[in-house]
């Protein structure tokens, strides 16, 4: 299994993780032609773990606290979409929908098998997922309730807020993002331009401006003599070329 390469997902390269599978980066415009609502929707499902599906698991009799990532992803979360849906992400190398759940005789494991003999399995999961998550600026939701009352209310806090959110319209993502960084001073595409950006190069441009512009307000704060003490600012923060994550 291939390790994660930060450096060529920056330059837009496929992400080869297991022989025979990749994730290529879609660009902007590719997404935007897709719909950018569907498509965000099956990115975030394909990367849901059992804290983002409280109530709907907890519906099915399914405690989301004892599900593991994988058996979820195998048993619910991959059915939803077809090879053409998921193209966008994964080319022709994987279709979800078309994959039979078997048991690995050696590792007890439960494997995913396409028709054309390719599989798919927990550490090529483990590879996978993280990806998109980076490739997308999505975070691991790690919410762990400290006993049964709270894990009972968190489930009905997360129903009552998809009932108050499901009739709501979709508000774009990118919009406001590609808004900003094209009339930000420092970001070298238009409006025109912005639309062959991989996600991956774009969304990283977004947290580095906002990392420059953060780091030279309080640079010039601290100097102006009347603003923030840098000695009690962390020094990350004012280290524009330092690590985004």
């Amino acid at each position: 299994m291939q390790a994660y390469d930060e450096l060529k997902a920056y330059r837009g390269l496929p992400f080869d993780f297991t022989d025979g599978i990749s994730i290529r980066q879609p660009t902007l415009g590719e997404i935007c032609d897709y719909g950018e609502r569907e498509y965000y929707q099956m990115v975030y499902t394909l990367t849901s773990v059992g804290a983002d599906l409280k109530w709907q698991l907890d519906s099915a009799g399914i405690d989301y606290t004892k599900i593991d990532d994988y058996t979820l992803f195998y048993s619910i979360l991959s059915k939803n979409y077809s090879a053409e849906q998921t193209s966008i992400l994964f080319g022709d190398s994987l279709d979800f929908s078309s994959m039979e759940l078997m048991m690995e005789k050696d590792t007890e494991q439960v494997v995913m098998l396409q028709p054309n003999g390719t599989v798919f399995t927990k550490e090529a999961y483990d590879a996978c997922i993280p990806c998109l998550r980076r490739m997308h600026g999505i975070l691991r939701n790690d919410q762990i309730p400290a006993n049964e009352s709270t894990r009972r209310i968190l489930i009905e806090d997360a129903r009552e807020e998809y009932l108050l959110s499901k009739d709501k319209p979709f508000k774009s993502l990118l919009l406001p993002l590609i808004s900003t960084m094209t009339n930000m001073p420092g970001f070298k595409r238009d409006d025109s331009s912005v639309w062959d950006m991989k996600i991956y190069a774009f969304m990283d441009s977004v947290k580095r401006i906002s990392k420059i512009q953060n780091a030279g307000l309080l640079l010039q704060s601290g100097y102006s003599g009347f603003g923030v003490d840098l000695q009690k600012i962390d020094k990350k923060q004012l280290d524009y070329m330092g690590d985004l994550t």
